[in-house]
C-alpha cells in the first residue's frame, strides 16, 4: 500500500466535507451503531463519521501507519484508533454495521482484496469514497497553470503503480465482489484560492516556486518521464510558481480545482 505524510494528507483533504454532506446519505449514519473507517490516516473522515453518527455509536479508525494514527489521536479524543492492515483487519467477522474507507482503494495494489475485507467485517453496509484522479479539473488566472497541471497529471497517472482513477468504477468492483443494492453519488471536492489568501494558499504557492510540490510525486513522475523530461517539467513548474506568487502580490490570482469523488455504498448479502 502507498504511504503518505500527515502534511500531504492535510493539504489534499483541506476543506473536504466542510459543506454539504448530502452525498453521504446512503451511509445512513444517524442509524449506525458500530462504524469502521479503514485506512483512516490522520482521521479526517473518521471525525466526519463521528459527527454524523448518534451519541451512542462507536466509531473506529484503522490504519497501518502508526505515525498517522498518532496525529489522529492528538487531534481528537472522540473516535478510537487502532493499527491494522486494510487487507488483514484485526476485527472479527460482522464486527461493525458499516465499514467505510476514503481514498483507500486507489492506493491498494489489489483493491478487490480491500473490498472483500470491508465486507467480511461488516454485517450490513460497506462504503467507499474514492476519487477519479483522471478527471480532476483546474481553472486559474495564470494562463499556463491548467495546462501544466494537466501535463503533470498525465505523467503521474502513467507512472503510478495503483489505480488512482478507480473512483467511477468502484460500483462495478462492489458488484463483482458480491455486494448488493449498490448505489453511487458524486461529491466534488472544491479547492478554491482567492484573495485574501490564507496560510495554506501561500504555502502552496511557495511549494510550486520551490518545486517541492511536484516532488510529492517525484517517484511516479520519474517512472513515466526521462530525467531530462522531469527536469524540464520541474523547471516550468517552478516558473509557474513564481507567476502565482506575482499574482498573489497583486491580489489578482484565483484558482479553482475540482476533484471528483464517488461515494459508493453496497449491502452485504443476507444482511438483516
Amino acid at each position: 500500500m502507498r504511504r503518505f505524510s500527515a502534511a500531504y494528507l492535510e493539504r489534499t483533504r483541506e476543506g473536504m466535507w466542510d459543506g454539504d454532506r448530502e452525498t453521504l446519505a446512503d451511509l445512513a449514519l444517524a442509524s449506525r451503531r458500530r462504524v469502521l473507517d479503514v485506512g483512516c490516516g490522520t482521521g479526517e473522515f473518521t471525525r466526519v463519521l463521528r459527527e454524523e453518527t448518534g451519541p451512542d455509536a462507536t466509531v473506529l479508525g484503522v490504519d497501518a501507519d502508526t505515525n498517522l494514527l498518532a496525529v489522529a489521536r492528538d487531534r481528537s479524543g472522540s473516535p478510537a484508533y487502532l493499527a491494522g492492515d486494510a487487507t488483514r483487519l484485526p476485527l472479527a467477522d460482522d464486527a461493525v454495521d458499516l465499514a467505510t474507507c476514503q481514498a483507500l482503494l486507489i492506493n491498494l495494489p489489489d483493491p478487490a482484496a480491500g473490498v472483500r475485507e470491508l465486507a467480511r467485517v461488516s454485517g450490513d453496509l460497506v462504503a467507499a469514497v474514492e476519487p477519479n484522479n483522471a478527471e480532476v479539473s483546474v481553472a486559474s488566472t495564470v494562463d499556463r497553470e491548467a495546462d501544466l497541471e494537466r501535463e503533470a497529471r498525465r505523467a503521474y497517472l502513467a507512472g503510478v503503480d495503483t489505480d488512482v482513477a478507480l473512483g467511477d468504477r468502484v460500483r462495478t468492483l462492489f458488484a463483482d465482489e458480491g455486494l448488493v443494492d449498490v448505489r453511487t453519488r458524486r461529491y466534488l471536492h472544491e479547492k478554491r484560492t482567492a484573495p485574501p489568501y490564507d496560510d495554506a494558499a501561500l504555502e502552496a504557492a511557495a511549494r510550486k516556486a520551490s518545486g517541492s510540490g511536484l516532488a510529492d510525486h517525484e517517484t511516479e513522475l520519474r517512472a513515466a518521464l526521462s530525467a531530462a523530461e522531469y527536469d524540464d517539467l520541474r523547471q516550468r513548474w517552478r516558473e509557474l510558481g513564481r507567476d502565482v506568487i506575482s499574482g498573489m502580490r497583486e491580489e489578482s490570482y484565483e484558482r479553482v480545482e475540482l476533484v471528483p469523488f464517488e461515494v459508493t455504498v453496497g449491502r452485504v448479502p443476507d444482511a438483516s
